[in-house]
């Protein structure tokens, strides 16, 4: 398994910041590797709700299908997967002055002979984690909530 993990200080209050994050079709503003991401139901975002992430990666497309698992004041849980990986992203908030400290942790776990890439792709998705990292607050901080 590969977990990344970075404390980002976002200009925003947390609640703000929680309702910003919790849909995650809004992955296409922060996250690099993101090409394209729709909610897949309608409704309030709530557990349960569902999207299609399209994403890049060493010139490859891949599609997961994420599901909110957790929605709490505090936190968020994504559970996303396909046949070669089941991606886990826990986003956690808490006050900082003014603003949030987010603790973003994403996890993969890679299944059948995808396992044997691990070791090679993890300074890649660390990299990843760096771009999370400077784009995340760029984009909520950006939004007119």
């Amino acid at each position: 398994m590969i977990t990344v993990e970075r404390v980002i200080a976002v200009r925003r209050p947390p609640a703000e910041l929680v309702a910003y994050l919790a849909d995650f079709a809004r992955t296409e503003e922060w996250d690099p590797g993101t090409v394209r991401c729709v909610r897949l139901d309608e409704g309030p975002v709530r557990p349960g709700a569902s999207w299609r992430n399209t994403s890049r990666f060493r010139g490859r497309t891949t599609e997961l299908r994420y599901e909110l698992v957790v929605r709490e004041p505090g936190r968020l849980v994504f559970v996303g997967e396909n046949r070669t990986v089941r991606a886990t992203d826990v986003l956690r908030f808490a006050g900082e002055g003014t603003g949030t400290r987010l603790t973003y942790r994403a996890s993969l776990a890679f299944k059948g002979l995808a396992r044997l890439a691990e070791p090679f792709l993890r300074s890649e998705f660390e990299r990843l984690g760096d771009a999370v990292a400077t784009r995340l607050p760029q984009a909520a901080e950006a939004e007119d909530l």
